[in-house]
């Protein structure tokens, strides 16, 4: 069991949903990861819940909208990076050609968030900790374990992160198309891969992956819950991966560990 008490400059540290309808959302994870759910008070903002697995706060969820989703904006699951300072890696973006969707706002105690696009148009939150760290459960059944950027320009998104939040890139042999593991400092840290044409006209975006225990059953389970299988489960040296979406369309990935794989914590 990996628990967290804290996160490095750079880190991956939370994922939350945005999505269409709550309860409906609350009964989808439940059923699939044993989540339960715990609606947080706002004082007064947007409505949000907090997914716990075994008494640790693994994930989140908002309420999309009305406007966004008259606009036909889908629900969609959002990757947040610790930073030391929101305000000024964000103004750092803009400097590198990025582009801020949500200036930096304090998040009650919580800590202080901001929205951003990068230089290749996939969004992604900063997140200043106070009294949320993150997620305090990672890398274990339940639990997100992976962020993956797809981008139409993998090295133009290189040069961006790299500069952002100091990452280093190895390249992995075993994709078959460009794909880099992000390392923040000696820590694995997720992953960006090269759209081509497959992907028609989908824009970049940052995937969550959440680890289970058995690949195929979860991709089995999503389909009895009203979810669909975007991609069937298939092998890795490092593991099994499923893409999937839920029964309002929100897309994720599953991940099962290879348990002879050296994967880092």
């Amino acid at each position: 069991m990996t628990e967290m008490t804290e996160y490095a400059h750079g880190q991956f540290s939370w994922v939350d949903l945005m999505a269409h309808d709550i309860e409906k959302a609350k009964a989808f994870y439940g059923s699939l990861f044993g989540w339960t759910a715990t609606d947080q008070d706002t004082q007064g903002g947007p409505p949000y819940v907090m997914f716990r697995l075994d008494g640790h706060d693994v994930a989140g969820m908002g309420q999309m909208n009305d406007e966004m989703k008259s606009q036909g904006v889908p629900p969609i699951w959002n990757s947040y990076v610790n930073v030391d300072e929101v305000n000024a890696a964000t103004e750092k973006a803009t400097e590198l050609g990025g582009t801020v969707i949500m200036p930096p706002m304090q998040v009650l105690s919580a800590g202080s968030m901001a929205i951003i696009q990068d230089s290749t148009g996939a969004m992604l939150s900063l997140w200043q900790k106070n009294e949320h760290i993150g997620a305090r459960l990672v890398n274990v059944p339940g639990t997100f374990s992976w962020n993956e950027l797809a981008t139409r320009d993998v090295e133009k998104a290189r040069e961006f992160f790299g500069k952002l939040f100091g990452w280093t890139f190895e390249d992995n042999p075993h994709a078959q198309s460009k794909y880099y593991v992000i390392m923040n400092g000696e820590r694995q840290n997720g992953g960006m891969l090269q759209m081509d044409e497959n992907w028609g006209d989908m824009p970049p975006y940052w995937g969550v992956y959440f680890t289970v225990d058995n690949c195929a059953t979860a991709v089995d389970k999503v389909g009895q819950l009203g979810g669909r299988t975007i991609m069937p489960p298939f092998d890795l040296p490092f593991g099994r991966i499923a893409v999937v979406q839920d029964d309002q369309g929100s897309a994720f990935s599953l991940f099962e560990f290879n348990e002879n794989a050296d994967i880092p914590e």
